[in-house]
């Protein structure tokens, strides 16, 4: 008997401190110490071989290089779940036919249907891949949201580095006043930029890491399922030692050990997650990534512009569009963006 697979829509690893022996030395940050930080993370880092991918990762903008690597990372470590699950099933399959080559009874029918429960456990391993593919994906919008803003940044250094050059070189240069006003107009948009980079980067986490924590309470809470009935079938198996020559009764559960079985895909059938909801002010937030509220207004105070007039959202609404066609030829925010590595 197999059972059917139960998808459902919802919406790590350890690290141990220089001093883990005692539980009171324990850190209550896995943030790398900056003395040692190269060397641990060079050390504990998994390698893996060259690809395309690493080739981009090097191409990655400043700003969504950590990102990039923790979604490469994500992906690996997506890959080993789904290899584990694959792994379980096939062991499943071994148990199965290992109970069954001992030619005892009793054993070959748990055996058999302890090996449905695992290859079922297995199910889950790939279940939760995919429900972290989900995650990793939402993700990738933070990532993008950052690459798009690094040109922004850049211009306004740029604009920035030339006008304290020709200060030094030609001080009475007329150049000067079209600099500062292009300067005036560049903190402008990279102010922009700044606020959607805040505000998705806000709101993405959020939405991410419920998909993440829904994700593991779900496979965590469907295997526990399974294994409370896995127990129910070794209680089953009489394991009275035998004295030579005795003869094992012939094994008289069979029936109980199916209904094991249906009661397990009943509960499977039946699960439905019970979580706190992770409440979010996000729905707040128009398609320019600004609070709907000021959309029309003015973003950025007069003031702060040098007394210049400042556009609105709608005419900023696209600074990191607008300078990435100089810096990257990419002129997307978001899933627009060119960046959309694995």
């Amino acid at each position: 008997m197999a059972f059917r697979k139960e998808t459902y829509s919802t919406g790590g690893s350890h690290a141990h401190s220089g001093e883990a022996d005692n539980p009171r030395n324990r850190s209550l940050s896995v943030r790398s110490k900056k003395s040692s930080h190269d060397t641990s993370s060079e050390k504990s880092a998994p390698k893996h071989r060259f690809t395309m991918a690493s080739l981009r990762g090097i191409q990655q903008p400043e700003l969504s290089k950590k990102l990039f690597k923790i979604i490469k990372s994500e992906n690996h470590a997506i890959g080993a779940y789904e290899s584990a699950g694959r792994e379980r099933i096939s062991i499943a399959s071994q148990i199965s036919d290992w109970g069954e080559a001992t030619g005892d009874d009793s054993v070959s029918d748990i055996s058999d249907k302890v090996g449905v429960l695992m290859s079922e456990i297995g199910e889950q391993e790939d279940l939760f891949a995919q429900n972290l593919e989900d995650y990793r994906t939402v993700l990738k919008q933070i990532r993008n949201t950052e690459s798009s803003v690094q040109p922004s940044r850049d211009y306004k250094a740029k604009i920035t580095d030339e006008i304290q050059k020709l200060k030094y070189k030609e001080p009475q240069s007329t150049k000067l006043v079209q600099l500062e006003q292009e300067l005036v107009r560049a903190e402008a948009q990279n102010l922009v930029a700044e606020a959607q980079l805040t505000n998705i980067t806000r709101q993405k986490l959020k939405e991410a890491y419920d998909l993440h924590s829904a994700a593991v309470i779900e496979r965590g809470e469907k295997q526990i399922l399974l294994a409370r009935h896995m127990r129910r079938l070794l209680q089953l198996l009489d394991d009275t030692p035998v004295v030579p020559g005795d003869a094992r009764p012939a094994f008289e559960h069979s029936a109980q050990a199916r209904q094991v079985l249906n009661d397990a895909e009943e509960d499977l059938r039946e699960w439905t997650p019970s979580l706190d909801a992770v409440p979010s002010a996000a729905t707040e937030m128009g398609s320019n990534l600004m609070p709907s509220s000021i959309t029309g207004a003015s973003t950025v105070d007069p003031s702060v512009a040098g007394g210049e007039e400042v556009a609105s959202p709608q005419q900023l609404e696209s600074p990191l569009k607008a300078q990435q066609r100089d810096v990257s030829g990419s002129t997307a925010v978001g899933q627009e963006t060119g960046y959309q590595q694995q």
